[in-house]
C-alpha cells in the first residue's frame, strides 16, 4: 500500500476553457444588455404604451443587426430558442410544404428523399424521422457520404436531387471543424427543386455571411456557442421558402413564432451581433485565431509523439483542433486534461454524459483507433493569445506526466524511462475485457496474464521503459493465447523463458509448493511471491494463484490474487480450501466495473449487491461536516498516477487530511488490504464522481462497510 501522507489539498489555478464548441461564457456586453433589458427595459414588445414600445425598439434593433450580420436580405430572420427550435421550424416548414402540394391527384411523397450529411449533428437526422412520420411523408431519409476529409460526396448528392424534397448540410462540422463545400453542394442541387437547409451554428463569428446570395432556404443559429446566453438562438429563411410556424399564438415575431419574445436573451445577443458587426476588438481576426490554433498544435506535437490532427487545417475553422494520441483512449485524454486544468471534449457536448465514439469521425472512415481517442479542442473568437499559450505550458506538463507514466509511444517517449516504479498489481482494460500484470520492484520482474490485441502496443512499451524482465506471459484459456505469442515475440529479448506450454507456462525454472492440504502445485518466483498454476480438467484452461510461500515450501494462507479467467461462478467452489476469506477472485471480463469478488461473496449472490447502500454517497455540501464526524478518515484519489500528479485541484478541505493516490488500475492491491482492516474509514474521490462511485461500491459490496465517496467529484468543488 502506498504511504498515507498528509496534504493541504485544493489549486488556485483557473480553468482554461477550450470547449467553446459546446457553449461560450457569457460576454460581459452581452450579461449587461440582458440585464438592463431585465431590469430597466422590462416591458413587453406587444404593449402600446411607452414601456412596451422602448422594448419594441429594443427588438427591432435586435433584428436589424441580425439582419445585417448574416447578409439576410429581403430574408426572414426569427429569434428562437435555440438552433434546436431553429432547426425543427426549417424541417416543418421544408415538409408541410411537400404535405400541402400532394393532393390526390398528384404524385405521393412516398419514395421521395429526405438528405442529411452523415456527420451533421443528431438534431437534425431526428427531426427528419419526427416530422416524416408525424406528417405520414413516407420519404426515404438517407446521410449523405463524406469522404476521410469529412467533404459531402457530391456525385451522390447529385444524382439523388431530383427526387429529394429536402438537403439538410452544415456550414462548419461541430467536431472537426470542417468547412463544408457550399458551392459545390449548391451546383449539385441547381434546378432539382429541392429546398436546402444548412446549420450555420458554428459558422457564426467564424466564417463569413452572405445569406441572401447563397441559396440557402434555411439557416439556424444558436446564441450560446457565440457568447450569448443558452435559450436563445435564430432562424433565416430566404424570401419565398416555405413557411410554416412551429409555435402559434399572439402572433409575435410578425406572426413567425407565438409567444413572448425572450428579450433578455435576444438584448444579449443583439450586443454580440453589434459587437461583431461593428468588429469590436474583443473578437480576434482570423489571422490571430490562426496562430492561436498553430500554437496549440505545436504544442500537441511536443507533448504527445505521434499525435494525429482528423481535419486538415486549411479546410478548417481556426478555431478548432481534433486529433487523436497513438494508445491512448479518449477517455484517457480527457481525464489527463481535465487534471490539467484544461476543459476540453470527445465530440458533441450531446453526448457528454459518457465518451462515446465519435460518429463523424465513423463517417469519415478514419482508423478504429482514431475515432475511439479524438479530443476536440475548440475556443472562442474572443479568446485570447494569453490563455493560449496558458494551455500550451499545460498541454506540455501533460505530456511529460505520460512519459513518466510509460503511456506515450513514439519519438523520444520510446527512449523516456519511467519515474512512476513498478509495482504490486495493475489492471488494464479495453472495454469490458481486463489484462492483468504482477511485478516486483525490488527484483525488477513481472508477470503478464491475459494479453489482449488492443493493449499490447501499450504492455510492450510499459515493460520496455520499466525495464523489467518478464518471467512469463500466460493465460487463462485459450482465447488468450494467440495475443500471448504475438506479445511474446515483442518482448522476445526481455522474457526468461522461451519453452513454454500451451497456456505459457515455463517448462524450466519452475519450483514445486504445496498447498495447505498438501496439494502439489508448480510456481513460479516473483520476488518474494509466488504465482501458481492449478490446473483444470480442461487442459486449455487454467487457474493461478498468487501468494507468499511460509518458507518451507509450502503455501501461507494470506493467498491474495486468484486468477480465474471467465470461469462461472459454480466452478469457484472448489478453490475454496485454499484461499483465505479476502482472497479476491479476478476475472478476465468485467462488465459492471466490479473489479474483483471473493468465495464469501459468490456464495451470497441471492442477497442484496450492496447492503447499506444508500449512505455511500456524500454530497459535497457534506464534505466538512463528514470530516468532522471522522476525523480519521483517509482521503483516497482514485484518479491515474498522472492525473493525481496535477493535484486535487479544486478541492478546498481547509484542514490537513490524511490522503494518497490508489488508481482503479490498481485497486484490487489496495482492495486485498482494506479487507482486512474493516474499520478504517475511506472517503474514495475523483474528477466526477463516477470512479469513486465504483470503488466505494466494490468495498461495500465485499463488505467494507467504511467506505464512501464524493458524489460530482472535484468537479463540484
Amino acid at each position: 500500500m502506498l504511504p498515507t501522507t498528509s496534504s493541504r489539498t485544493g489549486s488556485d489555478s483557473p480553468d482554461i476553457y477550450l470547449d467553446s464548441n459546446a457553449t461560450t461564457q457569457v460576454l460581459e456586453l452581452a450579461l449587461l444588455a440582458a440585464q438592463q433589458a431585465m431590469q430597466a427595459n422590462f416591458g413587453n414588445p406587444s404593449s402600446t404604451h411607452s414601456t412596451g414600445l422602448r422594448a419594441r425598439a429594443l427588438l427591432d434593433s435586435a433584428h436589424k443587426v441580425a439582419q445585417q450580420v448574416l447578409g439576410a436580405g429581403q430574408g426572414r430572420v426569427m429569434f428562437t430558442s435555440g438552433a434546436t427550435e431553429a432547426i425543427q421550424t426549417a424541417i416543418l416548414s421544408a415538409l408541410s410544404s411537400a404535405v400541402d402540394a400532394t393532393t390526390p391527384d398528384s404524385a405521393s411523397t412516398a419514395g421521395k428523399f429526405l438528405l442529411y450529411g452523415a456527420t451533421e449533428h443528431k438534431a437534425v437526422p431526428e427531426a427528419l424521422k419526427h416530422w416524416n412520420k408525424v406528417l405520414g411523408l413516407q420519404c426515404e431519409i438517407h446521410a449523405i457520404p463524406v469522404d476521410q476529409h469529412g467533404m459531402h460526396d457530391l456525385a451522390f448528392l447529385a444524382s439523388h436531387a431530383a427526387n429529394t424534397l429536402l438537403v439538410c448540410t452544415m456550414a462548419v462540422n461541430n467536431e472537426t471543424g470542417v468547412i463544408s463545400d457550399l458551392a459545390g453542394i449548391r451546383a449539385a442541387i441547381a434546378g432539382s427543386g429541392a429546398l436546402w437547409l444548412v446549420d450555420s451554428v458554428q459558422a457564426l463569428g467564424k466564417r463569413p455571411l452572405d445569406l441572401a446570395t447563397s441559396g440557402i432556404d434555411y439557416a439556424p443559429f444558436s446564441g450560446h456557442k457565440l457568447y450569448a446566453p443558452k435559450g436563445i438562438g435564430m432562424l433565416y429563411v430566404r424570401q419565398g421558402a416555405p413557411f410554416t410556424p412551429l409555435l402559434v399564438g399572439g402572433g409575435q415575431e410578425t406572426g413567425q413564432r407565438g409567444g413572448t419574445e425572450n428579450l433578455p436573451g435576444i438584448a444579449a445577443l443583439g450586443a454580440v451581433l453589434t459587437a461583431l458587426h461593428q468588429q469590436d476588438p474583443v473578437f480576434q481576426s482570423h489571422a490571430v485565431q490562426a496562430a492561436m490554433r498553430q500554437r496549440l498544435a505545436e504544442s500537441l506535437q511536443q507533448a504527445f509523439p505521434g499525435v494525429v490532427f482528423n481535419a486538415a487545417f486549411d479546410n478548417a475553422v481556426a478555431t478548432t483542433l481534433n486529433f487523436s494520441v497513438p494508445g491512448l483512449s479518449s477517455k484517457e485524454m480527457l481525464d489527463l486534461f481535465d487534471a490539467s486544468g484544461i476543459r476540453v471534449s470527445s465530440g458533441s457536448a450531446c453526448n457528454s454524459n459518457k465518451v462515446v465514439r465519435s460518429f463523424v469521425l465513423d463517417a469519415m472512415g478514419l482508423e478504429n483507433w482514431r475515432v475511439t481517442s479524438a479530443i476536440r479542442m475548440s475556443f472562442g473568437p474572443a479568446t485570447r493569445p494569453d490563455e493560449i499559450e496558458q494551455a500550451c505550458e499545460r498541454i506540455l506538463r501533460a505530456g511529460s506526466a505520460l512519459r513518466n507514466a510509460c503511456l506515450l509511444f513514439g519519438g523520444d517517449s520510446a527512449r523516456h524511462e519511467a519515474q512512476t516504479p513498478a509495482k504490486g498489481l495493475i489492471r488494464l482494460m479495453h472495454e469490458t475485457a481486463c489484462s492483468w500484470i504482477y511485478c516486483d520492484q525490488k527484483e525488477q520482474v513481472c508477470v503478464i496474464i491475459d494479453p489482449l490485441p488492443e493493449l499490447m502496443e501499450r504492455i510492450a512499451r510499459w515493460v520496455a521503459c520499466r525495464d523489467l524482465q518478464v518471467v512469463a506471459i500466460i493465460a487463462t484459456d485459450a482465447h488468450h493465447v494467440a495475443c500471448r505469442h504475438a506479445l511474446q515475440e515483442k518482448l522476445r529479448e526481455r522474457m526468461a523463458c522461451q519453452q513454454t506450454d500451451n497456456l505459457g507456462w515455463p517448462n524450466q525454472d519452475v519450483s514445486v509448493l504445496q498447498l495447505q492440504d498438501g496439494t502439489p502445485v508448480a510456481a513460479l518466483a516473483l520476488g518474494a511471491s509466488y504465482l501458481m498454476k492449478l490446473p483444470l480438467p480442461d487442459a486449455s484452461e487454467a487457474f493461478y494463484l498468487l501468494g507468499h510461500s511460509d518458507g518451507q515450501r509450502c503455501l501461507a494462507a494470506d493467498v491474495r490474487f486468484a486468477f480465474i479467467g471467465d470461469t462461472l461462478p459454480e466452478q469457484h467452489s472448489h478453490l475454496a480450501r485454499w484461499l483465505s476469506p479476502h482472497t479476491l477472485l479476478l476475472s478476465a471480463h468485467d462488465q459492471w466495473q466490479q473489479f474483483a469478488s471473493t468465495i464469501e461473496r459468490e456464495s451470497q449472490l441471492a442477497a442484496p449487491v450492496v447492503p447499506g447502500n444508500d449512505d455511500l454517497n456524500l454530497p459535497c455540501s457534506q464534505l466538512q461536516a463528514f470530516l468532522q464526524a471522522h476525523p480519521k478518515a483517509t482521503l483516497i484519489d482514485v484518479r491515474e498516477g498522472y492525473e493525481h500528479g496535477m493535484g486535487l485541484a479544486g478541492l478546498d478541505l481547509g484542514h490537513e487530511v490524511r490522503a494518497f493516490n490508489a488508481p482503479l488500475s490498481r485497486l484490487p492491491e489496495f482492495i486485498a488490504d482494506w479487507l482486512q482492516n474493516p474499520e478504517q474509514e475511506l472517503l474514495f474521490v475523483c474528477r466526477s464522481g463516477a470512479r469513486s462511485g465504483l470503488a466505494a461500491s466494490c468495498l461495500r459490496r465485499l463488505g467494507h462497510q467504511q467506505a464512501w465517496h464524493l458524489v460530482g467529484g472535484l468537479a463540484l468543488q
